[in-house]
């Protein structure tokens, strides 16, 4: 089995930095699990790890399409896959960093996703039906059909539940038997999975400083360039927070001390749904500062 470490946890934890020490250790390679990183142009509102904050470690999965295009978990999957055979290939740790926990979850649990044709008229009408009632009205249409699926995504991310809303009505199946029935393919990974620990109080202080950090590094202008370059409220990359409540601003819908506020707050309810989707996972939650030695824990090779 291949060796995998993992750093998860909620937004404002320290991952990136527990990454790199993890990497300088014990000679590996970072893997972005984020899903905003992904894309070319946002920068500070997703956190993107700085080159001085990468201390020379190799990081993959990050800056690798435009916010104007599509990106599936699929195709997230299947490239970070190759990613970590290839950083093994060489005699390299992979050390998967984020909090993105589909991800997360679809890689270490080897998780095949279905492959159902796309029925064009069923996303329009659903795509329709949450611009006049509302994302948390669509939601509320999948809480019906896949509960669990419900639980696992945000009301906000319109695109996987459109998804997860199409998988059952063309197959009959739902997303979350469909994972169920993969899981049951073993995994090829031997992963150990860490998450930094903050007291709630805490955790909350240092996300709503992050969000005063980055509107000073220029949060704004960031949005501002992604706008020029064709990205509008369609566009996954934009449902990001910070991002759609930028363009809030941008439009006249709020001011700019108004869209802070409302970036803080999502942000914490974001890490709040962090921290329980890790905790139904087999996490090591460690405390700030802490020094990782892997070699108390059973790894292939390391």
């Amino acid at each position: 089995m291949i060796p995998l470490i993992v750093v998860g946890g909620p937004t404002a934890s320290g991952k990136t930095a527990l990454g790199v020490q993890i990497a300088k250790d014990y000679g590996g390679e970072v893997i972005s699990a984020d899903s905003m990183q992904i894309y070319r142009h946002m920068d500070i509102g997703s956190a993107k790890p700085t080159p001085r904050e990468q201390q020379g470690i190799p990081h993959h999965m990050i800056d690798i399409i435009e916010p104007t295009q599509d990106f599936s978990v699929a195709e997230y999957a299947q490239m970070a896959k190759n990613k970590i055979f290839d950083i093994h290939s060489r005699g390299k740790l992979p050390v998967m960093v984020g909090g993105t926990g589909l991800y997360i979850d679809t890689v270490i649990n080897n998780i095949i996703l279905p492959e159902t044709s796309q029925n064009e008229e069923l996303r329009r009408e659903l795509s329709e039906f949450a611009a006049e009632y509302g994302n948390e009205a669509l939601h509320d249409k999948l809480k019906k059909t896949d509960p669990e699926a419900a639980l696992r995504l945000h009301y906000n991310d319109t695109k996987r539940v459109i998804r997860a809303i199409e998988m059952f009505e063309t197959t009959g199946e739902t997303m979350s038997e469909h994972i169920r029935k993969s899981k049951l393919i073993p995994s090829p990974y031997n992963a150990v999975t860490f998450g930094i620990w903050y007291d709630r109080e805490l955790l909350y202080d240092r996300i709503n400083r992050r969000v005063d950090i980055m509107l000073d590094m220029g949060l704004i202008r960031e949005v501002e360039k992604c706008v020029k370059l064709g990205c509008n409220r369609s566009h996954t990359s934009m449902q990001a927070i910070g991002y759609k409540e930028i363009l809030d601003y941008l439009e006249g819908l709020c001011s700019r001390q108004e869209a802070a506020d409302k970036i803080k707050m999502e942000s914490r309810r974001y890490a709040k749904r962090q921290i329980s989707w890790f905790k139904r996972s087999n996490i090591n939650w460690i405390s700030p500062g802490t020094r990782i030695d892997l070699n108390k824990f059973r790894l292939t090779k390391i």
